[in-house]
């Protein structure tokens, strides 16, 4: 299915969604935020969020709810906008008076919404992998920190003889901060500087502020990019660390394997393309490319086949508008925010209150929930204690996993920690 197809679909009423998923009148209910791009360049990536959201809230719903209460959710559209995000929920907490919002996805709506939600004491249940160098007592980070994704993908390079890397992102926040940290973490590894492409930009002391090549949301023309990655890989031992993001990545893979570069002569890693997004990608051309989560769908667990097989079954009695129920998959960013919906609900619980303080507490004290990835484990830093994977894409867009690491601390502080 074309990207722009996709989004066409993707594009819907956020009132009319809203009046169906909320429950009959007269039951008891608690109001909750979904905020998440649904138009625009994210929406490839954040609607199957919305989605996931939708079904786990009826789940739980379909259970008795969280203390007694049905889940009400208030849906809305950031539409790739960014101050859109900070107008939006103001709306949601101001206006809907919600108990808790879920969303996000770049790191920029995320900033963008922070002065809100510590303003009004609102509490935000991040779920994608981001970078770092935050730690925000209104922020719930399910997401994956950088050392819970990107070190780990670094060090299975270097264990598999890699002594390159070439840098490229999406020009924002999370890979340029990313980028700024893995260059720490490289030369600390013994990567000498000539071997990092992608460039950099330095300040009047000649530090460096910048590491890697960056392209806008939406870029289309990678031809320049690709002819310079592979001059960097003409020896071999080299890779490209992405942290691209949305639909740019279709037109960078697309050159990418025009230019015969493949997984063998200059493997990519990406970290922000799961299987999600595989869905708008030529999977049988970028068999081999690696992925680092901390879910794939392809975990062999009781707990995560039935996940997939409940979404699955979900979908296919959804009556949201515009929902796109062919050829779905799950991928990690709808995981972490399957897991925090429950690790909410759990908080909650515990606190035997929705007040943001209490539900705070308790998730300060160590809340697990035992999701499709395996136990996850909130930490008195915001952050989860989850496992790692490393996977290699299939040509079904699924991935074969390579190595995992068990329990691994989210460590949101990472930069000058490496020497």
């Amino acid at each position: 299915m074309s990207t722009n197809r996709i989004t066409s679909l993707l594009s819907v009423g956020a009132l009319a969604l809203a009046s169906l998923v909320t429950p009959a009148r007269g039951e008891e209910t608690v109001k909750v935020g979904v905020l998440h791009s649904l138009s625009g360049t994210m929406a490839i990536s954040e609607t199957s969020l919305r989605d996931v959201l939708l079904f786990t809230f009826d789940e739980i719903n379909a259970k008795g709810g969280v203390l007694g209460k049905k889940i009400e959710p208030v849906v809305v559209d950031g539409a790739s906008n960014w101050p859109l995000f900070a107008e939006k929920s103001k709306q949601l907490l101001e206006q809907d008076k919600v108990a808790v919002t879920f969303g996000c996805w770049t790191s920029v709506s995320r900033k963008s919404c922070l002065p809100v939600f510590e303003k009004n004491n609102g509490l935000l249940f991040y779920p994608v992998q981001y970078e770092g160098e935050e730690e925000s007592k209104n922020v719930a980070y399910t997401a994956e920190a950088v050392n819970q994704q990107a070190t780990p993908a670094i060090d299975y390079l270097l264990a598999q003889g890699v002594k390159k890397f070439y840098l490229l992102g999406s020009d924002y926040v999370y890979p340029q901060t990313t980028n700024l940290v893995l260059l720490e973490y490289l030369l600390s590894k013994g990567v000498p500087l000539e071997n990092i492409g992608g460039g950099f930009r330095k300040d009047a002391s000649g530090k460096i502020i910048s590491a890697g090549k960056y392209t806008p949301f939406g870029h289309t023309d990678y031809q320049q990019i690709v002819a310079e990655i592979k001059q960097f890989s003409a020896g071999g031992g080299a890779a490209v660390v992405s942290t691209l993001n949305g639909d740019t990545n279709v037109p960078f893979f697309k050159e990418y394997a025009a230019s015969g570069l493949t997984a063998d002569n200059c493997p990519v890693v990406s970290f922000s393309i799961s299987e999600d997004e595989f869905r708008g990608l030529p999977a049988d051309k970028l068999v081999g490319q690696l992925g680092c989560w901390t879910y794939f769908q392809s975990i062999e667990s009781a707990a995560n086949k039935k996940f997939v097989a409940d979404f699955q079954a979900w979908l296919a009695k959804s009556k949201v508008p515009g929902i796109v129920k062919e050829g779905r998959v799950t991928c990690s960013p709808m995981v972490l925010s399957y897991d925090g919906v429950y690790l909410w609900k759990a908080c909650v619980e515990k606190a035997g209150s929705f007040e943001v303080d209490k539900v705070r507490e308790a998730w300060k004290s160590g809340v697990s929930f035992d999701g499709p990835g395996g136990k996850v484990t909130t930490q008195p830093n915001m952050h989860l204690t989850k496992n790692v994977f490393i996977g290699e894409t299939r040509a079904d867009g699924q991935f074969k996993i390579l190595k995992s690491f068990d329990n691994v601390y989210g460590e949101p502080w990472l930069k000058g920690k490496f020497k």
